[in-house]
């Protein structure tokens, strides 16, 4: 039986391999970044893990680790005082910790709608997402990326409670939900709006509180997402909203109930955290104005497509998608780390490069990866 069921698994591995989409783990040690999600540098920061080093002094009466479900042994004071540094911080008036992004959206979103209901959900949104959604009882339906006239239409024959999941920014695509207009829309229709914050704490609003808080629809906003594994250069995540969200999930959400509490280091990580964001305004600014020339300088080569504009998230497009790999490979021979992204995590015919800028890229280093692909393709 083990044999058949190797063969099995054998033979998933090939169909892949014969795609070309065979997922492998690497290590890239010692090239420039242009992949990963440490937008602001928290990630590597001296400042920052001189700052842990010095706060983990004033928990050294808590374990290391939680020792169990926040719901048994895993609950503490400084779980409670980061939760309302949180939930103040991003303009909601509680908040509860997940022990990941992923985690916290199947959390909420496997929980809170219910049967009978209907959530409407961008077709782009992350895997997450729709993975919290699978194990709801409501009705889930997407809608077209960014499309809010599809939304409304499709708002027409909804049920029950109706929910709205986007993201402020997307992950593959670095676009920005119309967050304005969704929330006018939900506020028509009574729907609540939820939106996963992921790719925009640290880059958007006066302190990086999110694109939610920056366009001043955190009233607007039922529940907003916090992840803390990207620009925040730590590890988890936060459901943000009203207290009696927080209560409900504390009762009803699994992801939440069931598993070990984060551990006191990644809590006190998180702490600083937040205490350097707010004065992290040059580099939300330096990394932009960056974003902005590798944008402006992709687009004038010939056979490359760029997108978006305004984005610290670049989608690379050569008019030959089958070079992408050929052509990650040789960027990543010369220095830089660039990733293709291929399906299933993207639709086919969607393949491109991720080029992720960073506040601590250079100029040099953004004019080296546009000479890099104008030679690779």
């Amino acid at each position: 039986m083990s044999d058949v069921l190797k063969n099995k698994l054998q033979q998933k591995l090939a169909e892949r391999a014969a795609q070309g989409n065979l997922r492998e783990l690497k290590t890239t040690a010692g090239l420039i970044d242009f992949c990963s999600n440490d937008y602001l540098g928290l990630a590597r920061s001296e400042r920052l893990r001189a700052l842990i080093q010095k706060e983990e002094e004033n928990y050294r009466h808590l374990p290391l680790g939680a020792t169990g479900s926040r719901l048994l042994s895993g609950n503490h004071g400084l779980f409670e005082e980061l939760e309302g540094i949180i939930a103040s911080y991003h303009k909601g008036e509680a908040a509860l910790l997940f022990n990941s992004g992923y985690t916290a959206n199947v959390g909420l979103l496997s929980a809170l709608p219910q049967r009978g209901d209907t959530v409407f959900y961008d077709e782009a949104s992350h895997a997450s997402m729709k993975d919290g959604l699978r194990l709801s009882f409501a009705k889930t339906y997407s809608f077209r990326h960014n499309n809010v006239e599809d939304l409304r239409q499709k708002l027409k024959h909804a049920t029950g409670q109706v929910y709205v999941v986007v993201e402020s920014v997307y992950s593959m695509d670095g676009d920005k939900a119309p967050l304005v207009e969704l929330a006018q829309l939900c506020a028509e229709h009574k729907a609540a709006l939820i939106v996963d914050e992921a790719h925009a704490v640290g880059l958007y609003g006066s302190k990086g509180e999110g694109l939610t808080v920056a366009l001043g629809l955190e009233k607007q906003v039922f529940a907003q997402v916090i992840t803390y594994g990207k620009a925040m250069g730590s590890h988890g995540a936060a459901v943000v909203g009203l207290q009696v969200l927080r209560d409900f999930l504390i009762n009803y959400s699994r992801a939440f109930i069931y598993t070990t509490g984060l551990p006191t280091h990644a809590l006190v990580a998180l702490k600083c955290a937040y205490t350097l964001l707010p004065e992290l305004a040059q580099e939300r600014e330096r990394v932009q104005q960056l974003a902005t020339r590798l944008y402006q300088k992709l687009n004038k080569l010939s056979g490359i497509r760029c997108t978006p504009e305004n984005s610290v998230i670049l989608s690379v497009f050569p008019q030959q998608p089958r070079q992408l790999k050929a052509l990650a490979a040789a960027l990543q021979q010369q220095g830089f780390d660039v990733r293709p992204v291929l399906p299933p995590t993207v639709p086919a015919g969607t393949e491109r490069l991720r080029v992720i800028v960073h506040a601590y890229n250079s100029e040099e280093e953004i004019d080296g990866l546009v000479q890099a692909i104008a030679k690779g393709t």
